[in-house]
């Protein structure tokens, strides 16, 4: 064996040797098991853990280096999540079989409770940016990219589906219900889901003002209480104000009938930090195939797309996902 071909051997013997190392301490593999379907700063992980702050960046070190997490900046926070095993790499299968069998442990009760708490506190922070600006709701969308700019986009992905004249529509987290006006006319039904009453108020002016009689207005959580499930479920520039949106979308895929529509209208991933004392963001955009991986694994479909730049230097992401009908497949199957 000549020299360089003995090197390349010991560099892939290093390198599977350290990610062995980093996967061989049981603090490690719990947090690559929170990890699973989130993404935490080192506090929050600090606080699910109850372990030192140091202590915590230094197994997040160690798996970084690994290549089991990677991280993100949101504003003056360090967020970091699992890796995906990279395509064809020397520890390509090790890792995929790693998660796999992570993801079949349970998570402890202190550990999910732990973990629901860190959600419950930036969910009430989105709840609370929202009453307070609510009357101030349109000069702060706008600093982003207000409905105008994607509502033809948005109309033109939407009426390029096919439902029936009897179909369903949900809104969840509808504004001042200006887009509430575009479902009423194309569903024989509209449900629209605020969990905060003021924004709730704008939304039931609008349906007051445009006379909208079949769209109901419901002071409720989409992530958590009980709710009819529709033909649509259209979530237009909310998922970055979702505490968990990987959860988000696994919960939102249940409130779709089998062969209806998940539409998504979001921000890209960007880092204009701002964003979140401005206008109450939790998270600077996504990365197109987050959405899509994180759709999948919900058992939905990504389907068509459609994007945006915009002048101000976001771009905006508008994504259909289709929940399978199985029992239709089966059907034409047979």
């Amino acid at each position: 064996m000549d020299t360089i071909a003995q090197l390349s051997t010991q560099n892939a013997t290093d390198e599977l040797a350290a990610f062995c190392k980093a996967a061989g301490e049981p603090l490690r593999l719990n947090i690559l098991r929170a990890l699973s379907n989130d993404s935490f700063g080192v506090l929050e992980l600090a606080h699910i853990f109850a372990t030192g702050q140091s202590g915590i960046s230094h197994h997040l070190k160690v798996l970084t280096q690994a290549g089991l997490v990677t991280s993100r900046r949101e504003g003056n926070a360090i967020f970091y999540r699992r890796s995906l095993p990279h395509s064809q790499g020397r520890d390509e299968l090790l890792h995929q079989a790693l998660l796999s069998s992570l993801d079949k442990l349970p998570v402890s009760e202190e550990i999910a409770q732990r973990i629901e708490h860190v959600h419950a506190q930036r969910a009430q922070a989105s709840q609370e940016f929202f009453e307070r600006m609510a009357g101030d709701f349109q000069s702060r969308q706008d600093l982003i990219a207000g409905l105008p700019q994607f509502r033809d986009s948005l109309l033109a992905l939407l009426d390029s589906l096919t439902f029936a004249p009897e179909a369903t529509a949900i809104e969840v987290g509808p504004g001042d219900g200006v887009f509430l006006v575009e479902l009423a006319s194309r569903f024989q039904q509209v449900v629209a889901i605020d969990n905060s009453p003021q924004m709730l108020e704008l939304a039931r002016h609008t349906c007051a003002k445009q006379g909208l009689a079949n769209v109901e207005l419901k002071l409720a959580d989409a992530l958590y209480d009980a709710l009819p499930v529709a033909d649509c479920v259209v979530v237009n520039m909310v998922l970055h104000h979702f505490a968990a949106p990987a959860e988000a979308l696994s919960q939102l895929a249940r409130l779709i009938k089998p062969g209806g529509s998940l539409l998504i209208t979001e921000l890209c991933r960007h880092d204009q930090d701002w964003a979140k004392q401005a206008c109450g963001d939790l998270w600077l955009g996504f990365d197109q195939d987050e959405l899509a991986l994180w759709a999948s694994a919900a058992g939905l479909k990504p389907s068509e797309s459609l994007y945006l730049g915009l002048k101000n230097g976001f771009q905006i992401q508008l994504r259909h996902f289709a929940k399978p009908d199985h029992e239709a497949i089966s059907r034409t199957g047979s």
